[in-house]
């Protein structure tokens, strides 16, 4: 469970080894057994022994910008890392390990996308030759990725190219399947141009605190980065890591708009932009972590959606320290291979 303190006055205090969530007036016991995180944002109130009853659980407290971005955390004190993954770390910067674990990333992050579009596609009474080259475009954008030979440091600005141009045509296409009401013009960020991409800044914030905490607990160092290792002082190997994993967030946040769930007042005008509302906020995290929760088949085990982070980023370290042959789960790297060859039949129904 996590607990999301997003609404202007909001307070946890500790009272009889529990946590007190008061929210406009109503009071809630919650148990610190049943809470992996805290996320904070807007003008909420945490008292420090609130806050070492969380250290006292292991339960990490997140801090969220206006835009859903993560400013500061307050880790438990007791995750440790071996010195010899984060040596091993340092070394695929230089190795054909490093090179080939950015090429499966982001090219699971682009079938990941063309799996969501198809999907969708599939389910609509539309002329579906009009999306036929775009969807081609992010298949031979994978393609290239896998196909690139020479240095990581080399190729970077390639790769970049490649996966921004596939990012392109699956954002394109979204807007074309998203209600009318609701459409709008590729990405924007820092501030969102429209409610699409204001909902999507938020989640991926959210979604970037999981995954730094799974590295973490997995022993990787967030800072040392492949792809974005140039990103003086910033959790580069984050960025990095999230790619395949952004699709948990896009799934939920475009079936608001195509579902019309989205209201006008879960945005709010600011300086050449809209940011989410606290109303948004309050609407938009418990949704998306109703989504993480739900259990899927994954590593031959029922598993919650958001634990595939987990138990890939453990997958990894091992892997780096030579305790696994291969980091990549089953299913996914056979999905990968098919998509790469063309021969990708299926509609998209399976879990990612």
């Amino acid at each position: 469970m996590e607990v999301h303190l997003n609404t202007y006055g909001s307070y946890l205090r500790k009272k009889d080894e529990m946590f007190e969530l008061s929210i406009e007036d109503r009071k809630t016991k919650l148990s610190p057994e049943k809470i992996s995180s805290i996320v904070i944002s807007n003008a909420a109130i945490i008292t420090t022994d609130a806050i070492q009853l969380a250290m006292a659980y292991n339960i990490d407290i997140v801090f969220l910008d206006k835009y859903g971005s993560p400013y500061g955390r307050i880790w438990f004190p007791k995750i440790g890392s071996t010195v010899l993954i984060r040596r091993r770390q340092l070394e695929m910067l230089s190795d054909n390990i490093g090179l080939q674990f950015i090429k499966n990333w982001i090219a699971i992050k682009i079938m990941n996308q063309y799996r969501f579009v198809q999907r969708l596609l599939s389910k609509r009474d539309c002329d579906k030759s009009n999306f036929e080259t775009r969807m081609q475009n992010m298949q031979e954008a994978a393609i290239c990725i896998m196909q690139a030979e020479g240095k990581l440091e080399e190729l970077s600005g390639s790769f970049m190219g490649w996966e921004g141009g596939a990012s392109k045509n699956y954002f394109s296409i979204l807007a074309e399947l998203i209600p009318d009401a609701y459409k709008f013009e590729g990405r924007s960020s820092r501030p969102a141009k429209d409610a699409f991409n204001a909902m999507l800044n938020y989640g991926y914030g959210i979604l970037y605190s999981k995954v730094e905490r799974a590295l973490i607990i997995a022993g990787l160092d967030p800072y040392l980065g492949l792809l974005h290792s140039d990103n003086y002082n910033k959790k580069s190997f984050v960025f990095d890591f999230i790619e395949p994993y952004r699709i948990l967030v896009d799934e939920p946040v475009f079936y608001i708009f195509s579902r019309h769930k989205f209201s006008p007042d879960f945005i709010e005008p600011v300086h050449q932009g809209v940011l989410l509302s606290t109303a948004g906020k309050k609407f938009l995290a418990p949704l998306l972590l109703e989504h993480f929760d739900e259990i899927i088949r994954y590593r031959n085990k029922n598993r919650k959606r958001l634990d595939m982070i987990q138990t890939d980023a453990h997958a990894f370290a091992n892997f780096l320290i030579d305790k696994r042959e291969n980091y990549l789960e089953t299913s996914i790297n056979r999905k990968l291979q098919n998509f790469l060859n063309s021969n990708f039949a299926d509609n998209g129904e399976e879990e990612c």
